[in-house]
């Protein structure tokens, strides 16, 4: 069953988003606090495929605090943010905590399915991946991708990746040296019916620099390409 955890205080928003969650096919943990939340995912023992968090929720932990908490507990967790127009400044600084995405609302039902259903399907590829055993590997210079058990080293050192992180750093490696334009990451990464802003692009390229780079001002191997997008240099 695809197991989905929602913390939002507002109850309107959250049956909202319950019943069309549960009307696609997903079981659903309702949660009011990011208190309630963490509790709650512990209690599942973690086994949740996709989380969404409303940005603001009263306790001790709204949802950027819930999104960093659950991101360093688990890397391969979906994380969705449920933000207002206002909050663009959160939005970006929930992407840096380590969240796959955000949904603005009010949102559609179908906008909602949609975003869930990218982020799963993203989580779902990556653990079937891993449990069939493959042992490919992808090098460049001193970084080794393995796409087997999903993990990321820059000479034999660990490197933590998101999924989307390692997704796109699948794609840098699989074309070394190519100019790639955001909107090519956009659609290889979210997918081809995602209906976001390239910015996320941007902000998951920034947290990337801040893991591989030996001076993320001054990268030297995720390069920008100005006006285009970016090139990936091993």
């Amino acid at each position: 069953m695809k197991r989905v955890l929602v913390a939002e205080d507002e109850q309107n928003i959250r049956e909202f988003v319950v019943i069309n969650l549960e009307r696609a096919g997903y079981e659903i943990i309702e949660a009011e606090t990011g208190d309630q939340a963490l509790e709650l995912y512990d209690r599942g023992g973690g086994h949740f495929d996709v989380v969404l968090l409303d940005i603001m929720m009263p306790g001790a932990h709204d949802g950027l605090a819930v999104c960093r908490e659950l991101r360093s507990r688990n890397p391969s967790i979906g994380i969705i943010l449920l933000t207002a127009k206002t909050q663009e400044m959160d939005k970006v600084s929930g992407l840096m905590m380590g969240a796959d995405d955000y949904v603005t609302k009010p949102f559609s039902p179908s906008e909602l399915v949609a975003r869930v259903d990218a982020v799963y399907r993203r989580v779902a590829l990556a653990a079937e991946q891993s449990e069939s055993g493959r042992r490919d590997e992808v090098k460049s210079g001193v970084f080794t991708l393995n796409l087997r058990d999903r993990s990321f080293s820059k000479a034999g050192v660990p490197i933590e990746l998101t999924q989307v992180e390692f997704q796109i750093m699948e794609y840098f490696l699989d074309n070394p040296g190519l100019a790639l334009a955001r909107g090519d990451i956009l659609r290889h990464v979210w997918g081809p019916s995602y209906v976001g802003e390239e910015k996320i692009v941007d902000v998951n390229i920034r947290r990337l620099r801040m893991k591989v780079e030996d001076e993320p001002s001054n990268p030297q191997h995720i390069t920008t390409v100005w006006g285009l997008g970016y090139r990936w240099k091993g």
